[in-house]
């Protein structure tokens, strides 16, 4: 008789068991917790400033002032216009090696999984449900659209461009025509500005590295502040500046803070950069 009250008493205690193992959260469900925020180190007012300036002083100085000096060291048409793409491209791969450098000195190493942490080059993640890539990927494409359809409006408020640093309108002349046709050497060199333009200058550094710093000092808003700044920075190219500022803001620094990624700012800003290779492949292959 004890032992049939002891067997009856263990079979209860193997039900809850059974319910613990059911229990564990599925393995896809890991994203879905996690703000980004977390992985990096906010900066300071003084640092984001700094950080600014070390990118948009340089490339002021190579557009108006190296350039100019270097112009004489070109043939051909617009030598200006020449020396200015080598000087600004410099310049955006200056900005790659600034992340690095920041880079290195917060998380002290470049392992991938760090790195795509630190810069928020994980996919989009809805602010909502929490949920990682797949059809979130497809936000994309309305701010796609709307940059396309702002750039289309925008040219007409953009400032007054010195012809002899008018990129498009020397592609859009004759002597433009000529002196891209055949030049594959010209078209590698605006194929690395454009990559290093939209993807490893100009948005892994304000969408990858300052933007998830800001929130220390601007609170949710440090999407607009971000653009602001981006605004700014165009130093070089002060005739872009009113338009950039909607740009900036909006089609670029909002998509990026709001899905967490900077896959956004860089898949919109990027429209820009297959544009511009079709135009000069075009122009080479002629």
């Amino acid at each position: 008789m004890k032992t049939r009250i002891v067997q009856k008493n263990v079979k209860p205690t193997l039900a809850p068991t059974s319910v613990t193992t059911q229990s564990v959260d599925p393995p896809t469900a890991r994203d879905q917790e996690v703000d980004r925020y977390q992985a990096v180190r906010q900066y300071s007012l003084k640092k984001i400033i700094g950080v600014w300036a070390a990118s948009a002083i340089p490339m002021g100085v190579l557009a108006w002032v190296v350039a100019p000096l270097l112009k004489d060291q070109f043939s051909g048409p617009e030598p200006l216009i020449q020396s200015v793409l080598v000087c600004i491209t410099a310049g955006l791969v200056w900005q790659f090696v600034l992340v690095l450098i920041l880079l290195r000195q917060e998380i002290g190493s470049f392992e991938w999984p760090r790195v795509r942490d630190a810069l928020w080059l994980r996919p989009p993640r809805d602010p909502k449900t929490g949920r990682v890539g797949g059809k979130i990927w497809w936000w994309a494409l309305p701010f796609l659209l709307a940059f396309a359809v702002w750039g289309t409006v925008a040219v007409a408020l953009e400032l007054p461009i010195p012809d002899d640093m008018d990129l498009n309108k020397f592609l859009g002349s004759d002597t433009g025509q000529d002196f891209f046709s055949g030049a594959w050497g010209w078209f590698g060199l605006v194929v690395v500005f454009v990559v290093f333009n939209t993807v490893l200058g100009e948005e892994l550094l304000f969408r990858g590295l300052l933007l998830p710093r800001m929130r220390a000092v601007f609170g949710r808003r440090d999407w607009v502040a971000n653009g602001v700044l981006f605004t700014i920075y165009h130093l070089h190219v002060p005739w872009v500046i009113p338009t950039t500022l909607v740009e900036g803001i909006f089609l670029e620094a909002y998509p990026a803070r709001r899905f967490q990624s900077a896959w956004m700012g860089i898949i919109v800003h990027s429209l820009q950069s297959v544009a511009v290779i079709a135009v000069v492949l075009a122009l080479v292959l002629a």
